[in-house]
């Protein structure tokens, strides 16, 4: 027996006057249709997530919740308990709370997503990534889910709570914070040891987060509370790769600063020194005085440096089972695999095979 519906369960708060919500497909690239949460006179309609999905099925189970994740692969069995499972989420397109409460054996491959998740457990044995990874959970500390790429997990009669940040949330309040181009890859390491400052600062924001949801929040309000948790997430898992440098905030420096952006947008495309200049709406003689005069380098110097930091990004990312040195710095432009190594030996203090076997 199983059933979804859109009521919101004991397990998480539930904000007053919300209705009209239903199930949606892919929890990561949609929300529920629109619901009024009426809690003061200056909310206004935002999209919600309401979802609940129980029951005692395994098939069930994979039919339910594998289809919000998009899941390929899900297999689910009893242990030496009977199968149960809830599943929650609440919030809405830019952020969600949710609980996965399970007794029972599960596992499954999670598609690549840009949603930031976050998750931990109160009880159980859980390996989010078994093919790669293999990093087993410890009761009440976070870890940043690999949903830069497709993993697989391992769950065993467990108790989860995650928390979902969309993308577009998070490379906002970073490129506030930290001065990183808008469309940026962050290059977390969900693998990092997290600082206890950090994790104490993220617990408490997500229990104020899941307070004002049960008592009913406004679109500012809302508003403010998703900044300030995507904040703390950036605490546990600040952004590796490099910003944009703080001299060309000026804003009579805003035609470098494009240039250096174009460069962060398209580091991975055949560039010349000519397109950076039509990028920024400058001449050539301009870029190249500008990068020189303001980054003391180059501007294809500095495009060389963020490709070796997204070759170092892709290396801590992927399995050295499956890829090699040579096929990632091909990826990014490096032919000579000698030179490559020695640049990238310069720039980070370790050869790349280290990087990526680590």
């Amino acid at each position: 027996m199983s059933t979804a519906t859109t009521s919101v369960p004991p397990a998480w708060p539930r904000p007053r006057g919300v209705t009209g919500t239903r199930p949606v497909a892919q929890l990561h690239q949609r929300a529920a249709a629109p619901a009024a949460v009426p809690s003061d006179d200056r909310t206004e309609t935002r999209s919600a997530v309401r979802i609940e999905a129980h029951g005692t099925d395994p098939h069930a189970f994979v039919a339910e919740v594998g289809a919000l994740y998009d899941g390929k692969g899900w297999a689910a069995r009893p242990t030496d308990r009977a199968f149960s499972y809830r599943y929650t989420a609440l919030g809405d397109e830019t952020i969600t709370l949710r609980r996965s409460r399970i007794d029972g054996f599960i596992r499954g491959a999670i598609p690549r997503t840009d949603d930031y998740v976050v998750q931990w457990i109160t009880e159980g044995r859980a390996v989010p990534d078994v093919r790669q990874d293999r990093a087993p959970l410890s009761v009440g500390v976070p870890m940043l889910l690999p949903t830069a790429r497709e993993f697989e997990f391992e769950f065993e009669d467990f108790d989860q709570r995650l928390v979902h940040l969309s993308r577009g949330l998070v490379h906002e309040v970073a490129e506030a914070r930290f001065h990183v181009a808008p469309s940026a890859d962050l290059g977390l390491d969900h693998l990092r040891r997290l600082d206890s400052t950090a994790v104490l600062r993220w617990r408490n924001q997500v229990a104020l987060l899941a307070r004002e949801l049960h008592n009913g929040v406004g679109k500012l309000l809302w508003q403010s509370l998703a900044r300030d948790t995507a904040a703390a997430f950036l605490d546990l898992y600040p952004p590796t790769v490099t910003a944009v440098p703080a001299v060309l905030l000026a804003p009579r420096k805003a035609r470098i600063r494009a240039a250096v952006e174009f460069l962060h947008a398209h580091a991975d495309e055949p560039l010349t020194v000519s397109d950076i200049a039509l990028a920024a709406g400058l001449s050539i003689r301009a870029v190249q005085e500008g990068f020189v005069r303001d980054l003391a380098v180059s501007p294809m110097a500095y495009l060389l440096r963020l490709r070796l930091e997204r070759v170092r990004a892709d290396l801590l990312q992927l399995d050295p089972a499956t890829t090699t040195v040579q096929v990632v710095a091909r990826r990014w432009g490096f032919a000579h695999l000698g030179r490559f190594s020695a640049a990238y030996r310069r720039e980070f203090d370790e050869y790349p095979r280290t990087t990526l076997t680590r």
